[in-house]
């Protein structure tokens, strides 16, 4: 692995739920790629995991990543909750099904390859890359 990716990814909803959309920014030695998509209804918390995927899988090969996201709901069930789902077969602490498993499932498998940086972003506070991601992620939902 050598130079970092810088990633900035956002979701957005317009209603929760409603549609929805998502952007991501990928920044590798000063290339810089966007990208945007959308579904017609799906929630918030959807549009920020498919940001995240859709960045990861777009790498093609191992990479260190810096991934900023102003999603809590993201960080936290990458770095706290989901090691304890998968002990328990995708279920919570509650034994219930974990919402959103399927794309939790998919994220679990496109960060296996990578060494990843997860770093929190204040959203909507002036930080220029999370910004242009919820811009990016508007854009998404304006094209449906």
């Amino acid at each position: 692995m050598s130079s970092i990716v810088i990633i900035y990814t956002d979701g957005a909803c317009r209603g929760n739920p409603g549609p929805g959309g998502w952007g991501v920014i990928l920044d590798y030695k000063g290339i810089i790629k966007e990208l945007y998509g959308a579904e017609k209804h799906t929630t918030n918390n959807r549009m920020e995991l498919m940001a995240a995927i859709q960045a990861l899988e777009l790498l093609t090969k191992a990479c260190s990543v810096q991934l900023n996201s102003d999603s809590s709901y993201v960080l936290k069930g990458i770095t706290d909750w989901m090691p304890n789902w998968k002990k328990r077969g995708w279920k919570t602490a509650a034994k219930t099904p974990v919402k959103n498993e399927d794309l939790w499932r998919r994220l679990d498998a496109s960060i296996a390859r990578h060494k990843i940086e997860w770093k929190w972003v204040k959203g909507h506070s002036g930080d220029i890359g999370n910004d242009r991601a919820d811009a990016l992620a508007n854009l998404g939902i304006d094209t449906l």
